[in-house]
């Protein structure tokens, strides 16, 4: 069987761009996963991700924070902050963990822990790999 020079030459072509895409999609997931979660009182928060670097994420998400807040980082992970929503201002929990899932569940668990009686998730956020 002959194969013609045109149609190898498209082959080889579109090899070289679904490798040139997948390389740039795989550099740009593992350069922009950093990120950040603040929290504050009162249900107050702020988050960043898929930042370059992990001070910028913690910058941003503190600037988004109303009041008096703490960062947390969030590398290749999800952040959640859950609430008391008849007590907005009292118990509140957070966490950070590998997946989404696990994320809203300890934050929520928190919650309970720290004398919350009905914990909603209030916000979450996850990076790049999480």
């Amino acid at each position: 069987m002959i194969v013609s020079t045109v149609a190898a030459q498209r082959r080889a072509l579109f090899k070289l761009a679904v490798t040139l895409l997948l390389g740039a999609s795989l550099f740009t997931t593992e350069t922009w996963a950093a990120g950040a979660f603040a929290i504050g009182k009162c249900g107050a928060y702020g988050q960043a991700y898929d930042y370059p670097a992990e001070a910028a994420a913690r910058a941003a998400a503190l600037k988004q924070c109303k009041g008096d807040c703490t960062a947390v980082s969030m590398k290749r992970a999800c952040a959640a902050l859950s609430v008391d929503i008849t007590n907005p201002c009292g118990p509140h929990g957070y966490a950070v963990t590998p997946t989404i899932a696990s994320s809203l569940n300890a934050a929520t668990r928190k919650c309970y822990e720290y004398g919350g009686k009905e914990c909603v998730i209030r916000a979450w956020a996850c990076d790049a790999k999480g």
